[in-house]
């Protein structure tokens, strides 16, 4: 069963990175082993992209430079997570097998030369890729070295929408079988609308190039089969590890925060142990705020449970526009950030630094420079850092405030046809939860298919942006409402169903009844405008035309004092049983927003983790069943700070009484008094 091995025997706190030995000469190899000790390197996840190397033609296998290489590593006492090397076939694979190559939407099929470059729906793909996952199970599934195994890479980040013939086919039976017949399909994506009635089954495609706008329905139920496929190619070789390796954890890397084609939320409960890749964006100078919603999301993700970073960077990496190298101190700053929010370690893209590829400018453990570099001596210090506070491994975060993220109204809201292109998911989630992490609070980003017994842990829960409702996501939150919680509801929310069919009734749908209002028109702004509201706040993107329903409950709490809702409604509130739902009929600048949730945070009771600790001050709590806790404070200024708290500073093994001085750029991590001594 998925989830039942957990983290087995992998090292924890993990400290490691992608090992690629195969780019390498031997002579090289007892050197990374030496350098992996005296770093303190625990795990290494091997043989991602060593399909050419363990079978170098079709069902010719050679797996002696594998076995060389994991007996040094288990020499060494470094661990090995085991990966399947199916994100990059080799190029024997294309030519034995031309119609598995990936298809785009305008109908050409994409060559070998890159990574993943074949059709997810492919059998002769999944076909394949079973021979080499079974290959390495039966040989290495109970090698001592082994204790984790890594399907594929990033799975689906290049090729989740193919277009080919195969993938239209497996589209039609994807229908079949979530909408039974056509009438069933015709109901559902709504097709009298431009005469799009299907007759017969071979009618149906792809959604592809169209003189017009395609179908959103359509669109939307090609987007979650696409999610489905690629996460059955991850099921293929799961299932096969799982029967030849018994008791070791099986995971794919995901990319939380950064992905928007994998649905990671159903993705979940499908992977043994959750682990997540986060690469800084190099041109926002408050790239670490979006590092904790990329961890925040990855905790969510599982569920709450210590989950692994399988990758970031030591610096810079070279693919995005200009790839800003890292500041001293930074890379300890970012890995004890991922930790803080439940990651039990800390493992980097990669080992050794290419000198060949598309990769050779991406920084590494071991630059081109070797041991003389700051990188090198950063990560040197890291991994004894990480020693020093191996003793937080298992324990957990807990946030006061939650998040409710999903995947299809990623799809739905920025499919086109919609009133604004401004209106984006993941920019407006972004922008709510570095709002609460302005005020030092902690927030968890979770799944909206939840239920009301986990909203009812939370004194707040925040909805940016929910264009898509369900029957379940609304029951929670009337439920959380009901019960004495405390909502926050961003606009344009509520609307449709998982067809992409309006709710009946006024507006808002699904959310109307919970936020005692009704909007009669949505009022997007030129590019670039903006609004202000009669309480000084300032409005972007949006307005609405906004009624309260007339009830005792429903109180107007901002108006909007110029732009298109003049005189409107702008900020409302409605008390439902014993809590309070509010909704803002607007989307707001920065400032603004963080003086919206600081209210909301205010009213709801949720105070810092670290009162006074100032801006750019992240303080976390990890806290263990045993009572044990632990203060991370990451301090992103250029000033030194200083925390109140008291304790035992881990790094410097200092006693902490009432302050904590923390330098510019610098961390600290406390076992907090009161914690059992970990001695």
């Amino acid at each position: 069963m998925p989830g039942a091995a957990s983290w087995g025997s992998v090292p924890r706190l993990a400290f490691g990175g992608d090992y690629n030995p195969d780019q390498w000469d031997r002579d090289v190899w007892r050197e990374d082993v030496r350098l992996m000790q005296r770093a303190g390197v625990n795990l290494v996840s091997l043989g991602i992209f060593s399909w050419s190397w363990i079978e170098p033609d079709q069902d010719r296998f050679d797996f002696s430079g594998m076995d060389e290489v994991i007996a040094l590593l288990h020499e060494g006492g470094v661990s090995v997570d085991l990966a399947t090397p199916s994100a990059s076939p080799p190029p024997w694979f294309s030519e034995e097998y031309p119609d598995a190559q990936f298809v785009d939407h305008l109908g050409r099929s994409l060559g070998h030369g890159s990574r993943q470059g074949f059709c997810p729906s492919s059998p002769d793909y999944r076909r394949r890729a079973g021979v080499v996952a079974d290959r390495l199970a039966r040989r290495y599934g109970e090698h001592p070295a082994v204790v984790m195994w890594h399907v594929g890479n990033e799975i689906g980040g290049y090729n989740t929408h193919c277009h080919c013939p195969t993938s239209a086919e497996a589209f039609r039976s994807w229908l079949r079988a979530r909408h039974g017949d056509l009438d069933g399909l015709n109901r559902a994506w709504g097709t009298a609308f431009w005469s799009q009635r299907y007759s017969a089954w071979s009618q149906v495609r792809i959604p592809g190039a169209t003189p017009g706008r395609t179908n959103p329905a359509q669109q939307l139920d090609y987007y979650r089969f696409a999610s489905d496929e690629v996460l059955a190619c991850y099921r293929t070789e799961r299932d096969i590890l799982h029967l030849h390796s018994p008791g070791r954890p099986v995971t794919t890397n995901f990319m939380a925060g950064s992905f928007k084609w994998a649905d990671y939320c159903a993705w979940g409960p499908e992977v043994d142990l959750v682990t997540n890749d986060h690469y800084l964006v190099a041109a926002d100078p408050e790239a670490h705020t979006g590092l904790a919603f990329s961890a925040d999301l990855s905790r969510g993700i599982a569920a709450g449970r210590p989950w692994l970073l399988m990758e970031h960077s030591t610096s810079a990496v070279q693919w995005q526009p200009r790839n800003t190298a890292k500041r001293p101190g930074e890379m300890l700053r970012n890995s004890l950030a991922h930790i803080a929010r439940g990651s039990d370690g800390a493992c980097f893209f990669q080992w050794r630094q290419s000198d060949s590829g598309v990769e050779k400018w991406h920084s590494a453990m071991v630059p081109q420079g070797g041991e003389s570099t700051r990188i090198w001596q950063e990560v040197v210090r890291l991994g004894a850092v990480l020693r020093r506070i191996g003793e937080v491994a298992g324990s957990t975060v807990t946030g006061e405030v939650a998040m409710l993220w999903d995947y299809e109204n990623y799809w739905a809201l920025e499919m086109g046809g919609r009133p604004s292109v401004d209106l984006e998911y993941a920019t407006e989630a972004e922008a709510w939860h570095r709002a609460v992490w302005q005020q030092g609070v902690v927030c968890d980003v979770i799944p909206s298919d939840v239920s009301a017994d986990v909203l009812s842990r939370y004194r707040l829960v925040l909805l940016p942006s929910h264009y898509l409702a369900t029957p379940g996501t609304v029951r929670a939150l009337t439920a959380y409402v009901h019960d004495g919680g405390h909502l926050l509801v961003g606009p344009f929310s509520g609307l449709v169903d998982r067809d992409d069919r309006l709710h009946p009734g006024p507006h808002p749908g699904a959310l109307r009844d919970l936020l005692g209002l009704t909007v009669d028109e949505f009022l997007p702004l030129r590019e670039g405008a903006a609004l202000t509201l009669d309480n000084g706040l300032t409005g972007r993107v949006w307005a609405e035309a906004v009624h309260p329903d007339g009830t005792d409950g429903a109180v107007v709490d901002a108006r909007f004092a110029d732009g298109p809702a003049a005189g409107g409604p702008a900020l409302l509130r409605h008390s439902a049983g014993a809590g309070l739902a509010r909704y803002a009929a607007t989307r707001f600048e920065d400032s603004s927003l963080r003086a919206l949730i600081a209210g909301a945070l205010d009213e709801a009771g949720v105070g810092s983790t670290a009162p006074g600790a100032g801006d750019g001050v992240e303080v976390v709590r990890r806290t263990a069943e045993d009572g044990r806790s632990w203060l991370f404070v990451l301090n992103h200024t250029d000033d030194t700070v200083e925390v109140a708290c008291g304790g035992v500073e881990l790094l410097s093994n200092t006693t902490i009484t009432g302050r904590l001085t923390v330098g510019a750029g610098d961390v600290a991590v406390v076992r907090e008094s009161g914690s059992p001594d970990a001695s």
